[in-house]
């Protein structure tokens, strides 16, 4: 791994006598981007406001650039690109002047122009940010968050509100951030957009972390599934020995649907099988567990 821009060992953070996160450890290393994922609730958007320095751990260590958030935010500041859930530019201030307003509070070197090319607001650069639509709101955060490219960038929900088109967009300038050296710590609902970006990722379930690792390590923990149209005249004893498990329920609804974690043999087993009988396996499908699944399973799985 390489050498950690955020490091959090032990994180608790309390609201009074309510504790929205319990005992959070995380690393994430120069120029990767980690999702944070979770439901409404989890302490996603608390761990995220610790780490940014706008609240000061109630226990656990919590180091950024090597620094403490809370303490060292002068120095952690310029370094850094943040967009929260709900920025809310200056409504009186059009696109343009909003943008040349941030760029002269970052000594970042950054190009308006630039930036506003890639949020797609060009045509829009003069209209008051009150009258934007709330996508392009959103799009215009994301903007003043990634002048001048920062080192190291916090994302609180960056998609939230735009359109499919608008997303991939997104997508595509944060993939090309990373590629050029910068980190990014992003929270989303989206768990497509955790599967497209992220080089490793966090679940959160009650303020706790269920499941962290790489997209692959993530689903590894869900067995994958097998499935398709019982054949006629083919009863469950008829199939070959898998290593999977047959769900007795499905067949008797006319359905084979085994779970494996040995997808490759289990389907070159029932193929062959197939085969040696001269059978169609109507519907036929084979896959991977769902990171879905993995989240649904880890609501329940947090100490």
């Amino acid at each position: 791994m390489r050498e950690p821009i955020i490091e959090v060992r032990g994180l608790r953070y309390r609201h009074g006598a309510f504790e929205a996160v319990r005992g959070i450890d995380l690393d994430v290393a120069q120029g990767e981007l980690f999702a944070l994922l979770g439901t409404n609730g989890a302490g996603k958007t608390t761990a995220l406001e610790v780490l940014e320095g706008h609240r000061a751990p109630s226990e656990g260590t919590v180091r950024v650039f090597g620094l403490r958030p809370d303490a060292d935010r002068a120095r952690i500041r310029p370094r850094t690109g943040v967009l929260l859930q709900d920025s809310g530019p200056g409504a009186e201030l059009t696109v343009l002047e909003t943008l040349r307003l941030w760029r002269s509070l970052t000594s970042r070197p950054s190009e308006v122009d630039a930036a506003l090319a890639q949020a797609g607001l060009e045509r829009r650069a003069d209209v008051r940010t009150s009258k934007l639509s709330g996508g392009e709101r959103r799009r215009l955060d994301l903007a003043v968050a990634t002048l001048g490219e920062p080192e190291l960038l916090f994302l609180d929900e960056p998609t939230t509100g735009l359109d499919p088109e608008s997303r991939r967009r997104t997508w595509d300038l944060l993939r090309g951030m990373v590629a050029r050296g910068t980190t990014v710590l992003l929270t989303t609902h989206y768990l497509e957009e955790a599967e497209h970006l992220a080089h490793r990722l966090a679940i959160l379930h009650d303020g706790a972390v269920a499941v962290t690792g790489t997209l692959v390590d993530v689903l590894e923990r869900e067995a994958s599934r097998i499935a398709f149209v019982v054949p006629p005249g083919v009863v469950a004893a008829d199939l070959p020995v898998l290593v999977g498990t047959l769900d007795p329920a499905a067949f008797a609804a006319g359905r084979v649907e085994i779970r494996t974690r040995a997808l490759q043999d289990d389907l070159a087993a029932l193929l062959s099988w197939a085969a040696a009988r001269d059978l169609q396996l109507a519907r036929l499908r084979a896959s991977h567990a769902s990171l879905a699944e993995v989240f649904h399973n880890a609501q329940g799985v947090a100490a």
